[in-house]
């Protein structure tokens, strides 16, 4: 982006040349990017998404120091995620709230994706193998330990034809070593979502689902029991 110098006139603004540029970081002995007061910085760097971000951490030392600038990482999950967290103060900053968020909706994708798939081996590696694990179903049955929630889903994957859906309104919360997302889950725009909830624990290095709750909004049950 080339930059600009305002005229003093307040209504016309010029392009620098690299040689004023040059001129300039010379006479002041720092670039125009570290002149910028940090307030300034963190708003044009709130322009960038996720990859724009990370690349730009990776230019040179001035770039690196702004893009890793916990300000501007907290603006980037605001805008692609939620501004619920606000009052959240990280552990670890929020670049790494913020990775950590990212990981945890990408598994939770990965879930509707192996309920697309209709596959159990998928889904037996993705639910931990543990007896408190449970899954509520929008009927309201309630399944309990592993076994009983496997045997649950292949009875839904032999009963279903297709499942096609939409999920909206994903809100996560990430822990050290727990994880819950929320959204909506439509199966059918005009007659209303779900309302689902999924936990996961983080164990030997990756994230598992240890509940999986639905409900549905208008009490349809019968028409609208199809992966909750």
């Amino acid at each position: 982006m080339a930059p600009y110098l305002n005229g003093g006139t307040g209504v016309e603004m010029m392009e620098l040349s690299p040689a004023a540029v040059a001129f300039s970081e010379r006479r002041t002995g720092s670039s125009m990017m570290e002149e910028l007061v940090p307030e300034i910085t963190t708003h044009a760097l709130s322009y960038l998404d996720y990859p724009s971000l990370c690349r730009l951490s990776m230019t040179n030392s001035l770039m690196r120091k702004a893009a890793n600038d916990d300000n501007a990482w907290k603006a980037l999950y605001h805008k692609d995620y939620t501004l619920e967290q606000d009052s959240v103060t990280p552990t670890n900053g929020w670049k790494a709230y913020y990775a950590a968020t990212r990981a945890i909706v990408n598994v939770n994708t990965e879930f509707f994706n192996i309920v697309r798939d209709k596959s159990i081996p998928s889904m037996s590696r993705f639910w931990l193998n543990a007896d408190y694990v449970k899954c509520i179903r929008a009927s309201g049955e309630l399944f309990s330990g592993y076994n009983a929630v496997i045997q649950s889903w292949q009875l839904v994957f032999n009963w279903e034809q297709g499942l096609n859906f939409q999920v909206r309104d994903v809100r996560a919360r990430v822990l050290t070593d727990m994880a819950w997302v929320t959204m909506k889950t439509y199966v059918d725009l005009d007659t209303g979502p779900f309302n689902m909830t999924n936990v996961f624990e983080f164990h030997n290095g990756r994230w598992y689902m240890v509940h999986h709750h639905s409900s549905v909004m208008n009490g349809e049950v019968e028409q609208h029991n199809v992966h909750g």
